[in-house]
């Protein structure tokens, strides 16, 4: 496992690449030591702790991991020495199996892996559109809520690029990948002076922590509350992926890119549901919980810092 750790790209079957190495050590994450014992440990505490402080405020608190690739796909590797069954966002499942607003993803996805449209993209870290809807649905139980009944019908169009793992191989293979238009009612109400002006600049791709908008749909079948989504590029400031299903979703939708959460603005918006998302990779980081979204309100500061980036707190 170590010189497969000094790898950040494993080339599996048919074409299919997943990120085992990189600064959140991702293969490292898939054994058993009792540092990572304690570390989920602190990870449940720290989910616990939220859904009590999201109770008092009156608030629904959702909880959810995105699995590596690695957890859902392993059957695509080649010859790989890992575990799936040591996903960390499976063992984190294991320990808060009996609280509700805990969403085990890697089930849901693993149980549908073998349909016939692919749940991630197999040049990419990221799911594919079929994968994240698979996701939304068991995030929607949990909230009690039912994504509009043609959401799965709507347009889609082809894409081809270079995504985020082939761009780091020799050869670059590129993958034409299947995109939907979900976006349809609703629309965009506020983007933070942040956002407009890395996308007035054409940078909107350079965009990570700390970026920070709200959706508006006006739809009579629209869910009446609001929901407040703290996560990543698997859901996005941009109307796709699981903002885009969201947003069609609930009749307000706010999304603040941050593995950390900020009080004070859950308290001053009081949404109905508060919920949180994030890729299973980052789990080698204990979020402090000190976010201030108010520090990011601010057009032409340098560049945030990616999660990925950012030094671990193991």
């Amino acid at each position: 496992m170590t010189r497969r750790n000094r790898e950040i790209i494993h080339r599996g079957r048919d074409g299919w690449l997943f990120l085992i190495g990189g600064t959140n050590g991702v293969l490292l994450q898939y054994r058993r030591s009792l540092a990572g014992w304690w570390h989920l440990r602190r990870w449940a505490r720290l989910i616990e702790a939220r859904a009590a402080r999201a109770q008092a405020l009156g608030i629904r608190y959702i909880h959810t991991i995105v699995p590596e690739k690695l957890s859902v796909y392993d059957d695509r590797t080649l010859d790989l020495d890992y575990d799936a069954r040591l996903s960390p966002a499976r063992r984190l499942a294991r320990r808060l199996d009996r609280m509700s607003g805990f969403v085990d993803l890697v089930a849901p996805l693993r149980a549908a892996r073998d349909g016939a449209e692919p749940l991630y993209r197999r040049t990419d870290s990221h799911w594919t559109y079929e994968g994240c809807l698979v996701a939304c649905r068991a995030l929607l139980r949990a909230c009690g809520a039912v994504a509009p009944p043609d959401i799965a019908d709507r347009p889609r169009f082809p894409h081809d690029g270079l995504w985020d793992l082939g761009d780091k191989l020799p050869d670059r293979p590129r993958e034409t990948v299947v995109n939907w238009a979900v976006h349809r009612d609703a629309s965009r109400a506020y983007a933070s002076p942040l956002v407009e002006s890395y996308e007035a600049e054409g940078r909107a791709g350079d965009l990570h922590v700390g970026a920070h908008v709200i959706y508006r749909n006006p739809s009579p079948q629209a869910d009446p509350r609001t929901l407040v989504l703290f996560g990543d590029s698997y859901a996005h400031f941009a109307p796709i992926m699981l903002t885009s299903f969201l947003a069609e979703t609930f009749r307000e939708m706010h999304f603040v890119w941050s593995s950390s959460i900020d009080w004070g603005y859950v308290e001053r918006v009081r949404p109905d549901i508060l919920m949180f998302e994030m890729a299973e990779r980052f789990l080698v980081r204990i979020p402090s919980d000190d976010f201030d979204v108010a520090a990011y309100e601010k057009p032409g500061m340098q560049k945030p810092a990616r999660q990925a980036e950012m030094a671990p707190l193991v």
